[in-house]
Formats: C-alpha cells, structure tokens, sequence
C-alpha cells in the first residue's frame, strides 16, 4: 500500500518532490539533532489523490492518519483532549517549490471549549489560552470555510475600540473569552454550523483545506508567475506547537543569513515577543531587529547564531528560517533557501564562491534568469531627489528600486488601470496573499505596517518588484482613498516615486538614471561567460541598444532589421518614390538615395561592432507597409510626391494583400524587385570598405529571409555575390562576409540539408517558424492563447517558450541535416525564443552555435546558457 504520511524522523532533504521542502528540510533538521518540534507530513502524493476524489481525505489517508497520530502521542506523551499533557498542533502547506503566502496554514488546532479550559488550567493562563483559541477560530473560519477575515476583524476590532484597549495585548482572559464566543457566533451566521469541536474532525477538515489551497487563486497565478508546475500537489506538515504568545519570554521571528536585500554576510532577521507567527508575516505589528534578542535573551540569540550557521554550512545558501521561543527555549519551524534581490544574489553567490562553500557551477544556479532583469533597469537621479517633495522617509527599504506611478489602494484598481497601460503603485496599510495580482500588475508596493519579513516584502523582493514597509508616518485609509503624511494628503490617481533602495517616498515624478553594474555582477557575468557553451548575441539595430549590447557582453550582433532603417521621415518619402514609380529611372534615382542612406546607417553599426560578427538581415516586410492607409496621410502623400490621389489609391489598391505575413514579402519581394536587394548589398559592403580603409576591420553576414527553396536562396545569392564582386574590383579590396538565411518556414527545416550546401550561416527565425508551424496568427493568437493554456491544451505560449515536440523537433531536423552536409556551417537562434531561460536549455542541447535577443535580455542569456551547461552537464 502507497505510504502517504512519514513522521520527521522517517524523511531526508532530497526528498522534497514527496514531503515539500518544508517537510524534507524538517526531516533534515531533525536529522541534525536540531530543537525542531516533533510532527509527520502527509505527501504531495496524498494531496494529488485527494484532488482527484474531492469531498473527502482518501480511507488510506484516514487510517494512516490516525496510525501516525498515535505513534506521535507515544513520542510526544501528548494526546488531543488529554487533561494532563494536552497536545495542540499546527498544520501547515509545504510545497517542493516554495510558495512564501500563497497557501494555508493553521495554528492551535486541538482546542475547543473543554480544552481551551484545560490549557488555561495547565498553564495557569487564561489569557494566553484564550488567545490561542480566538487564533485558532479565526484561522479554521477563514481557511476551511471560507469565513471572511473581516467578519471576525471587525468585532475584534470593535471591541478593542469600545473597551478602551491600545493593543491586542492588553485584551484581558474575560475579553478574549467573549471575543471567542463571538467568533463561534459567526460560524452559525457565515456558514450555518457550527465550529467543530472533536479535533480529529478538525484535524481532517484542515488538511483538506490545506490541500484545496494548492488550487486557489492567488496560488496559481504564484505559480504562474514563477514557471511552477500545476501538477506537483502540495504535502501538508502537522507539528506539535510550541508558543511564542505564552508571555514576555516567549516570542516568534523570521531570520535570514545572510542580508536578503543587499547580500551582506550578516544575520537578518526580525521577531516579536509574545506572538504567534503569522502577527510577523501578516506585517499587523512591526516586530524588532534580532539583533535586540540579544539584550533580551542573550543565551537564545546565542543558541540562534549558531544553529544558522549550522543550517547555512548545511544547505551551502543563505537560509530564510522561521523561529518560536517558548518561555526562552527555541524551536526551529522551517529552514528553506531564503528569497532575496537580484542584486544579494548575485553578492551571496560571489561570496559563497570566494568562501570555498561552492563552485563556480554551483554559483549559476543560486541567482534566478528573470531576477536579473531588476540589475539592468535605473534608478533616481540624485540632484532629482534633493528637489522632490517628501512623502515619507519611515518605512524599510524591502526591496529595492526605482519606480513611479499614480497611487491605487486595492489590488482590483491595480490590476485593471495596469490593463489599461496605466503605471500604478499600490499602497496599503498591509498586503495579503489575496492581492497577488494586484502586486504583479503595480510597479511598487508600499505599506505602513509590517516588517522587512512581511507578505510585501517577501512577495516583492521574490518578483524584482519594488517595495516599502513600515511607513509608519503615513495613514492610508482605503475606504475614504486619501493618504495622510506630515506635509498633506494625496488622493487616489496621484503620481508618487517609491525608492525601494532607501524605503523613501516622493510626491510626483522624480527623474531616475540608469543602473550601475556591481563588481559581484561582473565577476558573476564572467564566470557564466567561462561555464556558458553558445555564444549570445543581440537583436538591435540602434546606437543606444547596441551600446547596450555589447556593455553587456554581447558577441556580435544576430539580427539587424533593415527595416526599421526606412521609416525615418526623408527615408520614408524614398521608399515611397520607389514603390510608386512608373518609370525605371525615378526608381533607380530613388534607390540612389535610399543606398546612401543605408551606407552610412551600415557604417554606423558595423563601426560599433568592429571584428564581432553582425548579421544583416535584407527587407523583410511587404511594401504596402510604407504605404499610407487612408484620408488626410494619402492626400498629404500625394502631394508630397506630386501624383494625383487617385493614383497613389490605386497603387494602394494593388498592394493590399490578405494575408500580408504569408504574402509578397522577404526573399519573395526581392524575386520580383531583385534592385531592392542589390541596393543594399552594395550599401552594407560599401560601408565596409570605408571602414577597411580606415583600419577597422569587419565581419559582415548578410540574411536573406523567408527562403523555402534552395532556388530562392540561389537566385538572390547569385546577384548579391556579383554586386560584391564589383565592389572588390572598383575598392581593391579583398572583402570578408558571409551569406546565409532565416530558416522560419516547416519547408526550410525539411530541405536543410539542402540549402547548407549554399548557405554560410542559418538563423532561426522561432516567430514566424511557430506561426507556421502551428498555422496561428503571433498577432492574433492572444485572444486565445490564455484559455488553451487554462484548459491544459498547451502547457505554455509557444510564441514566448520552446514547443519542444513541434518547432523544437523541426529545428532538431534541421540541425541535423545542416551539420552533416556542412558541418562548419553556424547556426543560431535569433527569435523571440533566443532569449528564454527555458527555449535556451533545449537549445543548448542542439548543435547550435549561438542565441540572439534584445540587448537587455543578453546577461540573462548568457546565465541561463551557463546554468542549462552545468544542469545537463554539457
């Protein structure tokens, strides 16, 4: 029979598909002798099964259960409703992917109105047991019946206020205890039953819940988000609870090992005194730096430092643990590798290195793809921020970060401005699980409660979004949407700039500068660099992106699209003259012009790229593109050029094509005007003799697009290597270039072998491959893209990730093929899918040179190539 539950002592580390990290590194803990509070953990396996019956935990589960809660009661000599040794435990979500607030977790379970009695009798505290009561009543409505927080807040919160009471602390035994009554209340009024007071029922009914959560929204889209899979499940931990709100001795925290924001090797953290764990998450009470534990209880913050050092020694990462101290003993409730900015990360993974704890493979896999993105992007001009207005300068700098937008206060308001291309920043006094897509959808987060281990700033710091908490001097009220700070108010709507660096706030729109590379990130780079196995290149045809580019250590440029060259305004009115004219000597007059233009936009490239290849691709769209469409633009067209409109519309008329994507462009276009590709042949080789003469030397690679025959290919090749020849003999200079094609037809990928015989490079174009490959419009296919994926029919976009079976194995044919009729032949990559961490895995496993992608996407290219090298092992 399937084994579905495993006490602590039975698991290991690497055995986290089926126990979730949490519980395989609870397991581990345990195993190392840590002070780790006994329990067992149902499996992924338990929760897939039960999601697939529904109603019910599976009998096999059932009789496991109590099997395993009486092995626990003879280990613990505690048992439910036991009047002397009372057990109480907590239940908890634990995915093999961390997940921080995203699912479910419940404290106190155990107690109801005989017990409550019977921990207040053992512990000579009413208060403290009340208190876990009213937790527990709260926690169970919420997750397993779905009970809106707020109908248990707004009593709570009532009571405090009529009864004259500052904090939750200084509710009395008799308070809570009617506050508890209350509570039992809301369940008849909610969902017309009572709370269930046996605990095997609340035992049962929890760890459905918790199972259930795997599929709640705000899971989903998590996961979503961060590319984790649907189908893993989630196990579900039972521990016995230990009590950090059993008095001023006991206490509760969050701790890392290392800074999460900058990297810094020092412990990090935060704790609360007489607290459970969810008053640190939930940001409801700003807890205190772990560095005062030491004042406080100098023997625990002693016991702390160690045991992380041991865990951090153990794991070889930074660890982000979670801790209770119960009347000064403490207890270990989780250890995981800690979330932390892209910028620590890269700190943490240099460190670990120079430290001699990992290796420079180990390093790549430490800093996520995506994360680098926020290393790449500005911050705020300093002399900007010297004249901007104060909003506040209280909170914590959670994550860091440079970002401005019009304020909104739910995570509903953000999501739709957002869709609507609005930049927004959403402020509120606290953040919860259930604002995900409103936290994804703003450009920073800001709150006036909570810590730098809240749910705003962990979520946030894992996303690379900005963010600050703990504002203290700013009063958010959401009802009324008006913030109040020292200088005055501001409404919804209002324009703020959040620096995540420092934890200030500006009114208005402060000017931001760019961002300035560390030396861990250009050491890390490096070593990606040494480790990677393709080449990156980038797709960029502008100074300013290819300056980028190559500061980012690209190796030469994939794609250069020509044009993006003809639209400038005197250009545009040449092409135009060119497409329009009835005679060939106004053509060619115009085609003059255009090649002058192009010879000095070529110079202009190849000077930036010097020696690194540049790959040049030739015209690639239909030419009703630059044509004008209707109305006021015609006649101003028409006159422009001084043909009649009448004319210029029947020209128009000529060229409207159906379906323009599948139509008289690329290679087809030059067939029929075969100047057009001439012209610019000779202007790229023109620029590069210029530069020759001047000493620099260059590495030209003309693409001829959309080729599907190796006729085509042949033709055009044919006039371009005559244009070129003519060029050698009127310069004298002997010229180096490659010719070579787009391979984005199903018919290009099956003659591959074929055209290489021709070719010098291949590159692939993935967009329009995919588009053909699948027969879906890329411009049209988002309208429903999103429901196959929701439906399980695709599992991703193929537009943004590899389809492995399809596009990759017709790549994988045309590889092949390539390389065994020209093995020196180069073949590259240079769709949207040349800069995906996932498409370059598969990629790198190909007989492919090199990817291409923007500028930006470079670095996180060439660590996803290093990453895929030291995961595949090749």
């Amino acid at each position: 029979m399937t084994k579905y539950i495993y006490a602590f002592d039975e698991g290991q580390k690497d055995m986290k598909d089926l126990l979730g990290g949490k519980g395989a590194n609870l397991s581990e803990m345990k195993r190392l002798g840590l002070p780790v509070p006994d329990g067992f953990t149902i499996t992924t396996e338990a929760c897939i099964e039960y999601l697939k019956q529904g109603e019910t935990l599976p009998e096999a589960v059932m009789t496991q259960l109590k099997e395993q809660l009486a092995a626990f009661s003879k280990r613990t000599n505690k048992a439910f409703s036991d009047d002397q040794n009372l057990l109480l435990v907590s239940v908890r979500s634990g995915a093999k992917i961390s997940m921080p607030g995203m699912m479910d977790t419940i404290l106190n379970l155990g107690l109801n109105d005989e017990n409550v009695e019977k921990l207040a009798h053992k512990t000579n505290d009413a208060r403290f047991s009340y208190d876990c009561y009213r937790r527990l009543l709260q926690m169970f409505g919420e997750v397993v019946y779905n009970i809106p927080m707020h109908a248990f807040h707004t009593y709570f919160d009532g009571y405090k206020k009529e009864h004259g009471y500052e904090t939750d602390a200084d509710i009395p035994a008799e308070g809570l205890k009617a506050i508890c009554e209350k509570y039992k209340e809301v369940y008849l009024e909610e969902v017309y039953k009572p709370f269930p007071q046996a605990p095997l029922d609340q035992l049962s009914e929890a760890i459905e819940a918790v199972f259930k959560s795997w599929d709640n929204d705000r899971a989903r889209v998590y996961r979503d988000l961060n590319d984790i899979p649907h189908d893993i499940g989630t196990a579900v931990n039972v521990q016995e609870m230990v009590f950090g709100n059993s008095g001023d001795q006991s206490g509760t925290g969050v701790a890392f090992t290392r800074n999460p924001v900058t990297g810094e090797a020092k412990l990090f953290g935060e704790y609360l005194l007489n607290a459970q764990g969810e008053d640190v998450v939930a940001g409801i009470r700003t807890p205190k730096d772990i560095q005062t534990l030491k004042d406080q209880m100098p023997h625990v913050h002693q016991e702390f430092v160690e045991v992380s050092e041991q865990l951090e020694a153990h794991y070889k990462d930074m660890q982000d643990i979670e801790f209770t101290i119960e009347n000064e003993k403490l207890y270990i409730l989780q250890t995981r590798n800690g979330k932390r900015t892209a910028k620590a990360a890269m700190k943490i993974a240099v460190d670990l290195v120079e430290e001699g704890v990992i290796s420079k493979e180990d390093a790549m896999t430490k800093v996520d793809v995506k994360s680098i993105d926020t290393l790449l992007h500005s911050t705020f001009e300093a002399h900007a921020l010297a004249h901007a207005e104060v909003v506040s300068q209280a909170g914590l700098p959670a994550s860091p970060g440079a970002a401005v937008g019009h304020i909104v206060f739910t995570a509903e308001e953000a999501k739709v401005r957002a869709e609507q291309g609005e930049k927004v920043v959403l402020m509120r006094p606290e953040t919860s699980p259930e604002d995900i897509e409103g936290m994804i959808a703003s450009e920073a987060i800001v709150t006036t409660h909570g810590g730098m281990t809240s749910h705003a700033a962990v979520v946030a710091r894992g996303m690379g979004k900005c963010c600050v908490t703990g504002c203290s001097d700013l009063e958010i009220n959401t009802t009324d949407k008006i913030i109040t700070y020292p200088g005055g108010t501001l409404h919804e709507g209002d324009k703020v700039s959040v620096d995540g660096a420092n934890g200030d706030i500006y009114a208005g729109e402060v000017e931001t500068t760019s961002a300035e590379h560390s030396e861990e990130f250009e050491q890390f780079m490096q070593w990606a660099e040494s480790i990677a196995r393709l080449n990156v290149r980038m797709n960029a045809e502008t100074t300013v992106d290819i300056e980028a580019g190559y500061q980012f250590n690209a190796k030469g440029i994939g794609l250069v699209r020509t044009e993006h060259m003809f639209f400038g305004a005197e250009r545009l009115v040449e092409m135009r003259r060119f497409i329009l004219s009835s005679d060939e000597a106004t053509r060619i007059q115009a085609l003059n012009q255009i090649r002058e233009y192009q010879t000095e936009d070529f110079e202009q490239i190849f000077r930036l790229s010097g020696d690194r290849p540049t790959i040049v691709r030739l015209l690639d769209p239909p030419l009703h593109e630059f044509l004008p469409k209707a109305g006021e633009e015609v006649t101003h067209v028409a006159q422009q050029l001084g043909i009649s409109e009448a004319k210029l519309n029947k020209r128009i008329a000529e060229l409207h094509e159906t379906n323009p994507m599948l139509g008289h462009r690329g290679c087809r276009l030059a067939i029929t005007y075969p100047e057009l590709y001439v012209m610019q042949a000779e202007a790229i080789m023109k620029s590069v003799v210029r530069l020759k003469e001047e000493g620099i030397h260059c590495q030209p690679e003309i693409m001829i697009p959309l080729v599907s025959t190796v006729e085509e290919f042949t033709t055009l090749k044919t006039q371009i290597v005559q244009c070129i020849d003519n060029i050698e003999q009127q310069s004298g200079h002997k010229l180096n270039y490659l010719i070579g094609t787009m391979i984005e037809t199903p018919r290009a990928c099956m003659v591959a072998g074929a055209l290489a015989k021709e070719c010098d490079f291949f590159s692939f174009g993935t967009n329009d491959l995919t588009q053909l490959t699948y027969g879906f419009s890329r411009d049209d296919a988002g309208k429903f893209i999103n429901d196959y994926i929701a439906n399980g029919i695709l599992e991703v976009d193929p537009f943004q990730t590899l389809d492995v079976h399809g596009v990759g194995a017709m790549i994988q044919t045309a590889v092949d093929q390539a390389k065994r009729a020209k093995p020196a032949i180069k073949i590259g990559v240079c769709g949207e899918l040349g800069g995906d961490p996932k498409s370059i895995h598969h990629f790198n496993g190909m007989n492919i040179d090199y990817v291409s992608c923007s500028p930006f996407r470079v670095p996180g290219a060439i660590l996803a190539t290093a990453q895929s090298v030291v995961e595949s092992g090749r």
